[in-house]
């Protein structure tokens, strides 16, 4: 099921990208809701997702290195 919430997440992490301040509450949701190395894998998805769309740049600031 663990494995279902990271999937779940960036599903909506995708539907949300147009507005950078709601990709940013959702993005702090599924950091607060995963466990640890889902979050690293999410990390790794998300700078894979934002090389073409530099106004969520700022975003990996939310997920801990």
């Amino acid at each position: 099921m663990a494995r279902a919430m990271l999937e779940y997440s960036k599903t909506v992490l995708k539907k949300v990208s147009f507005d950078t301040r709601l990709f940013i509450k959702e993005l702090q949701k599924a950091v607060s809701m995963l466990l640890p190395e889902e979050v690293d894998e999410l990390k790794l998805w998300l700078q894979q997702y934002i090389t073409d769309k530099p106004e969520l740049e700022q975003t990996l600031i939310y997920i801990k290195s």
